[in-house]
């Protein structure tokens, strides 16, 4: 069953994470992962307005999703995010419908 990974954030140095999201493709590839959603505008249409990005990548399974959030591939692109942006990655199984 896929799992999709949300990823909810607010950029903080667009510079570095403009440099991050030339690192992730490859990463996310390698899992058997595909971008549903990378970036775009973003309408908040109820709660807290925190984040001006929503990335949503979707993986075969959560084995394999889970493998590329710990995995080396993703190791230094995840430390560059984390000097560039915050957020909040939310990782959940889909429907089989």
């Amino acid at each position: 069953m896929p799992a999709y990974l949300i990823c909810r954030i607010r950029v903080t140095d667009p510079q570095r994470y403009d440099e991050y999201k030339k690192l992730t493709p490859a990463a996310i590839a390698k899992h058997g992962g595909r971008f549903v959603v990378r970036g775009g505008p973003v309408t908040t249409l109820e709660g807290p307005d925190e984040h001006d990005r929503v990335v949503v990548i979707e993986f075969p399974t959560m084995e394999r999703a889970k493998a590329f959030w710990d995995g080396p591939e993703y190791a230094a692109a995840k430390a560059l995010r984390k000097s560039a942006a915050t957020g909040q990655f939310i990782l959940v199984e889909g429907h089989p419908g």
